[in-house]
């Protein structure tokens, strides 16, 4: 029986074990003492540094596997349950395969115990997290067309499509909704945010009363043909955002989901376009759907009697998407103008981050200049009224400010996206992943860590007769199981069974690895070579511990 070896280790043929080990085994903790719960994704806190061993006298029969003498300081030899994965080392050959039984109930161990705790032999054990999370904006551009004013929202979110095993076609994530489904041109959902209806009021409040002025014989019809106009204004913001999706679609980008929200609209394209000429393609089609709107409202206009119904829906209609092109062509992240600068300095420089820089820090001056030009330019403006002048003037601050923070908000997260996106290759599941032990069923869990510690491997495999692997044994479970109750609790006790979605290929990274994980959230992944080879055992807690170590270093 070969022993799997995770971390980039080559096959051995010798048996050496890794390393000299000492065998130190800690005093046995009570499986009904309390933990803290596991980290749930990345946390924005800088790197930690573990592999705290216990110590204590030697019991033959109960090591804790890749144990090593205190005071060593040779990294990835922490024993079965510490906190890094190990570097390369030579892997061994096991001893002879032994013969299956029949049992394999999966039993759930008590909850491990927290940092610093230590039961039976096995060393202090990580938090193990539910699955690996990026941080929310995770990968691909947002576009955004916005309602009169509004800026274009944008956010970075990475693909979700997950790995089904080698060899098998990724697995999409369950959609995540964001609203009232309204349906799915060309197979993307769209959706109308509850925000939406708040602001489909305002609008109606608001146009109301300019018809009213100018249409007064409408009396309370006004109301009607207010909401009317709001919806058909929005109708032309989904336009606006069908055009980012088409040119995604067109250039084999996948489009999550459109939503229809309080300020605009919001196309989230799973990933980023892979040259700067479709980059600024993708974020022009947007304004110019607008701007040819805008001109079909204006030739519409023109055979239509000014002061009637269709002529004041028309003209408004015309203006809004005429100030919606306009404004989301202004050159900052997030809006579309935004991207389009990004593109042309990543054509110059050659650096995508070298744009997104510069367009960030452009669109962080135009937040800065919404929020004094603003309430300047429509105060020049001026309202004949003098008793509208002082609620006009708050109202133009706080829409001001409200769309300054969206600007500038947006900026900082490209910005910090930009640098995520930098960061991820350096995941490598060949470079995280734990060796591992293949074991039967029937294993007593103090053999199967013996074995473990004698080849210096960190993880444990249940395979069937054949060496077909059929479930992974938790490291949390291990730690919860009393040193003296270890010879008599078989291996298959604490495994968890695999499914497809548990096998991730060696040669996943960056973000296709954090898709893989977060597809099909668990504690453990089995990593198999394309060849359908086992090579070792991943750890949700190292690929977070990993995440938050990269993202610390600077850029």
């Amino acid at each position: 029986m070969d022993v799997s070896g995770g971390s980039g280790q080559p096959r051995s043929g010798n048996d050496e074990s890794a390393g000299p080990q000492a065998h130190p085994t800690a005093q046995a903790a009570d499986p009904t003492d309390s933990a803290e719960p596991g980290p749930t994704g990345p946390k924005a806190t800088g790197p930690e540094k573990h592999g705290t061993e216990a110590q204590g006298s030697e019991t033959p029969g109960s090591e804790t596997p890749g144990s090593e003498a205190p005071g060593s300081e040779r990294p990835g030899s922490e024993a079965l349950g510490s906190d890094a994965p190990g570097p390369e080392t030579p892997r061994p050959e096991t001893p002879g395969r032994e013969t299956p039984t029949p049992e394999t109930p999966d039993a759930q161990a008590p909850t491990p115990p927290g940092p610093g705790e230590t039961t039976g032999d096995a060393p202090q054990t990580p938090e193990a997290p539910a699955s690996p999370r990026r941080p929310e904006p995770a990968a691909g551009p947002r576009h955004a067309a916005h309602g009169t004013g509004a800026p274009h929202h944008h956010r970075a979110e990475a693909h979700t499509e997950g790995a089904g095993g080698p060899g098998k076609p990724p697995q999409r994530r369950p959609e995540p909704g964001g609203g009232l489904l309204m349906g799915r041109p060309f197979g993307v959902p769209v959706y109308v945010a509850p925000s939406w209806f708040l602001v489909a009021v305002l609008i109606t409040w608001v146009f109301g009363g300019q018809l009213d002025r100018v249409l007064p014989e409408l009396g309370a019809a006004r109301y009607l043909v207010s909401l009317f106009f709001a919806v058909a204004f929005y109708a032309s913001v989904l336009v606006h955002e069908l055009a980012h999706t088409v040119a995604a679609l067109r250039f084999k980008l996948p489009v999550r989901r459109i939503q229809l929200q309080f300020f605009g609209g919001v196309s989230e394209i799973e990933k980023e376009a892979e040259t700067p000429g479709r980059e600024f393609v993708l974020a022009f089609v947007g304004p110019l759907l607008s701007l040819v709107l805008s001109g079909v409202f204006y030739a519409a206009l023109l055979p239509v009697e000014p002061d009637s119904v269709a002529g004041v829906l028309l003209a408004g209609l015309m203006v809004s998407n005429l100030i919606v092109a306009v404004f989301n062509l202004l050159p900052g992240l997030p809006l579309d103008g935004g991207r389009m600068l990004r593109a042309v300095v990543w054509k110059l420089t050659g650096k995508p981050m070298s744009g997104t820089i510069a367009a960030a820090w452009v669109g962080r001056a135009l937040a800065i200049a919404v929020l004094i030009g603003l309430p300047l330019l429509t105060q020049s403006l001026g309202s004949d009224a003098a008793d509208d002048v002082g609620m006009d003037t708050v109202m133009d601050a706080l829409l001001a400010a409200i769309l300054a923070a969206i600007i500038w908000t947006g900026a900082g997260n490209s910005l910090r996206m930009a640098r995520l996106r930098e960061h991820l290759p350096e995941l490598r599941a060949r470079a995280l992943t734990r060796r591992a032990v293949p074991v039967q069923a029937d294993t007593p869990l103090s053999e199967a860590l013996r074995r473990a510690n004698a080849s210096g491997a960190r993880a444990l495999v249940v395979v069937d007769g054949e060496g077909t692997p059929a479930s992974l044994v938790r490291e949390a479970a291990i730690v919860g199981v009393p040193e003296h109750r270890r010879p008599w609790v078989p291996v298959s006790t604490l495994a968890q069974d695999l499914t497809d979605g548990m096998r991730v290929s060696a040669e996943l990274s960056g973000e296709e690895l954090l898709d893989a994980l977060r597809a099909n959230p668990a504690t453990e992944y089995l990593v198999v070579e394309e060849t359908g080879e086992i090579y070792g055992v991943l750890s949700a807690a190292d690929v977070e511990r990993a995440f938050v170590k990269a993202m610390a270093r600077p850029s």
